[in-house]
């Protein structure tokens, strides 16, 4: 037993079970503390966390500064409606604007922050008529109403309609479908600069450039999400500095603040105005606690060299995966951009979370066939090789079971089923084991987590902006 456990794994398990609404499937452990790129289960087993709090740690797990500076205003003000001015958040805000542009909205989450950006670019184009927006197949934007209806995933919207009206879906990188959407009810082009969720892709060039012309052309505003792609997660500050790009309204959340839950819509100054007093609000958002967190968040990544540390270790990831794909044919193709890390295989990357698991390391996979990970800011060159050794160890074995159940289907034993059939079935199994949405709040199967975290499945990325 880990000496911070109160209780065992599955005495929390069965206190979940009586307890908390299970719209989560889950692995069966209890984490209890975490520290950098290391995290500790109920019964002291460690983990290489190479996708530490679903992109929100990105600083690793319990960083010092933030630690620090939450332990300090807490013993100030926890919280203080924004009625009042507070020195936090005009801090937090100059320092997220001054890295970027205009002026600053706070909430709690990537959700909140696009719920909030769709407000504005709809009370924008109000004035003009206006009020589609066009977002993107294959995109992540949350799932309160209008995050789930600008998501243009058929899964995310079964079972929950009628949504949202006035929304038009395009293929990500595709400027020519955009420009037959684009029109005079247009009010906003809504995209990811990198889509995460959809299986780390990124942009091809020109495309990021192409919608600020198309938007400009048309009257309507750019609005990039960037809840997973910000606060330095590519090697910039925001993602949109990696293309020269810069949009109107800009989301970001996740490693916002250190892993403090914290959100916020930043937008040129002449359409911030467009959110005027009784418009829109967020009780909680910009409470000081999330504020310092923020701050301290900053001041690591300047302080702590985080920027060029991304960047060296993104090179050290790539490296070792471009070996792994000279080396395996599973490996299909490599999309990364700093610390967002996608390994695109030829067979479901399910299998490979909890192969991982078992040998202490925690990744995620997306969209079924996409391995990602996402390190912290700080990872060092030991736990990048670390990982990137188990990872290797396991698509080596992922890549010999696919070739002997390719053999299997080729040359059936005699009395078997015939090749059609047996590779009907393997493809049935196939989807049965990638059939878990990529998604936080879906998680693992549990009916394969109860039994073994090795079949806990896929757990993608709903980047849960709830």
């Amino acid at each position: 037993m880990d000496s911070s456990a109160k209780r065992s794994s599955q005495e929390t398990i069965a206190q979940f079970q009586q307890h908390v609404i299970p719209n989560y499937g889950r692995y069966p452990i209890s984490l209890v503390r975490g520290e950098g790129s290391s995290v500790w289960d109920a019964e002291g087993n460690r983990y290489l966390d190479l996708f530490p709090g679903w992109g929100c740690n990105i600083l690793g797990h319990c960083p010092p500064r933030v630690v620090a500076a939450v332990q300090e205003q807490v013993s100030r003000l926890v919280h203080i409606p924004n009625t009042w001015y507070t020195e936090p958040q005009g801090e937090f805000a100059e320092a997220l604007c001054t890295r970027g542009f205009g002026q600053a909205f706070f909430c709690n989450s990537g959700a909140e922050s696009i719920e909030g950006a769709l407000k504005l670019v709809r009370l924008h184009g109000a004035e003009t008529g206006r009020y589609r927006v066009i977002s993107f197949y294959d995109s992540f934007h949350g799932r309160t109403f209008g995050a789930t209806t600008a998501t243009a995933q058929p899964k995310y919207h079964e079972g929950v309609g009628p949504l949202m009206a006035g929304f038009d879906y395009a293929p990500f990188n595709d400027l020519e479908r955009v420009r037959e959407l684009a029109g005079s009810e247009t009010c906003a082009i809504l995209v990811e600069p990198i889509q995460g969720e959809g299986g780390v892709n990124l942009p091809n060039p020109g495309f990021l450039e192409g919608l600020r012309e198309i938007a400009d052309a048309c009257g309507a505003l750019l609005v990039f999400d960037e809840v997973q792609t910000g606060m330095a997660r590519t090697g910039t500050w925001y993602g949109y500095q990696q293309y020269g790009v810069e949009p109107d309204v800009m989301t970001v959340a996740k490693g916002l603040a250190g892993g403090v839950a914290c959100g916020v819509v930043i937008a040129r100054h002449e359409y911030s105005g467009s959110l005027k007093p009784g418009m829109h609000a967020s009780t909680f958002g910009g409470n000081p606690l999330a504020m310092a967190a923020g701050l301290a968040t900053v001041e690591a990544i300047e302080e702590d060299g985080l920027l060029e540390n991304c960047q060296l270790m993104s090179e050290r990831f790539a490296s070792r995966f471009e070996a792994l794909r000279d080396e395996l044919p599973i490996v299909r193709e490599l999309r990364i951009q700093g610390m967002m890390i996608g390994v695109d295989l030829s067979i479901p990357a399910t299998p490979a979370v909890g192969k991982c698991m078992e040998r202490g390391v925690l990744v995620n996979a997306t969209h079924d066939t996409v391995l990602r990970l996402l390190p912290a800011l700080n990872i060092t060159a030991e736990d990048v090789d670390a990982g990137c050794d188990v990872i290797a160890d396991v698509l080596r074995e992922m890549a010999a079971e696919s070739e002997a159940s390719d053999a299997a289907i080729a040359v059936p034993e005699s009395g078997s089923e015939s090749g059609e059939e047996s590779q009907v079935s393997d493809q049935q199994g196939n989807e049965e084991t990638a059939g878990i949405s990529g998604d936080e709040t879906d998680g693992p199967a549990m009916e394969d987590v109860a039994e073994d975290a090795s079949g806990a499945g896929e757990v993608g990325e709903s980047e849960d902006e709830s």
